[in-house]
């Protein structure tokens, strides 16, 4: 497949909006006995209160803090690239929401989300980290949840080549909404827009109505394995090629360290794993494949060079802690 997908509207100065959960993540080393006493499954992500997120933090060491969230990770990974983004979510006028503003802007990354006075907290996520380099999440949601259309500065969005969505969003109705409403707005703006599926229990919760979402709306959508085995309900990826091809123009399937598959309608393009030295750390490393790839789609690139640079940018990201690269993303992939 030596085509490459392109995007219609070359003279719209913005690259990329993303909208997401705005995210604190606070990373933290445990051993695995910490997950039995907590009774945490082991790669899990789960939705906690307020409360408890007070009661995990009050028992482990905190080791870094960063502005993150699934789609806030690829939008940063874009403007270390170089590309001009911006992101869209909602965080309350408090400690984390302040540490969430300034270190998204330190990537370039444009956010003027005004915060809001009312209602609750800013979102964070606690990420477990054991030995073993896999990570188990427990998301306190908070203001995030309360995501509404007013948040959205909608004329953005028509200036924007594409439009990122996370699936996480879908958890609130209110988010929802905000996030249909974006959806139509680039539709009607030539604005390429992009889902990622998020997390398999999001698309459990939610698979009707994100095939519904897809059918009128998405260009893209980024995956992996366990998403798509939920959203068709099967057992086996090779069960699935049929109603993958069929999803949408464009389909990117992440695999771990199996690499990954481009589905662009009917052909299929491997692409394999690059690794960078020792797994430390697998956070945010589908939003950064995501982030290289999107990189690609923004320059033109054929599939396979977007695949391929979006490898090498997950590949870096899990030799790491965190989902921030320690280097220059740009210099790699020269």
């Amino acid at each position: 497949m030596s085509g490459s997908f392109r995007h219609l509207e070359q003279n719209k100065k913005v690259d990329l909006i993303g909208l997401g959960n705005a995210i604190v993540d606070i990373i933290v080393n445990i051993e695995d006995d910490f997950l039995e006493i907590n009774n945490l499954k082991k790669g899990s992500m789960n939705l906690i209160k307020s409360n408890e997120s007070k009661r995990l933090l009050k028992n482990c060491k905190v080791i870094k803090k960063i502005s993150g969230g699934s789609s806030a990770n690829t939008v940063v990974c874009l403007a270390e690239l170089g590309h001009y983004v911006q992101f869209i979510g909602r965080v309350k006028n408090d400690q984390f929401g302040e540490f969430f503003s300034s270190d998204i802007k330190k990537s370039k990354t444009i956010f003027n989300t005004p915060p809001t006075n009312k209602g609750a907290s800013t979102a964070h996520s606690i990420i477990l980290i054991t030995p073993d380099a896999q990570r188990t999440m427990c998301t306190y949601l908070g203001a995030s949840i309360e995501f509404e259309p007013q948040d959205i500065d909608f004329s953005a969005i028509k200036g924007a080549k594409y439009l990122y969505l996370e699936g996480y969003l879908w958890d609130s109705e209110l988010a929802k909404n905000a996030f249909l409403k974006a959806a139509q707005i680039a539709k009607l703006s030539n604005t390429k827009i992009i889902l990622s599926l998020s997390d398999s229990f999001c698309v459990e919760r939610h698979r009707e109505s994100f095939l519904e979402l897809i059918d009128h709306y998405v260009d893209i959508v980024f995956c992996n394995e366990s998403e798509v085995l939920s959203l068709f309900k099967k057992d086996k990826l090779a069960d699935c090629q049929g109603d993958i091809s069929s999803l949408c123009e464009l389909v990117v399937l992440t695999r771990g360290s199996n690499g990954s598959l481009i589905i662009n309608n009917n052909n299929f393009e491997i692409i394999k794993s690059i690794s960078k030295g020792k797994v430390i750390d697998t956070t945010g490393a589908g939003d950064i494949y995501a982030g290289g790839f999107i990189h690609g789609l923004i320059n033109n690139y054929s599939l396979k060079k977007c695949g391929e640079i979006g490898s090498i940018c997950a590949g870096q990201i899990i030799t790491q802690l965190g989902s921030r690269s320690n280097i220059d993303l740009k210099e790699l992939i020269k």
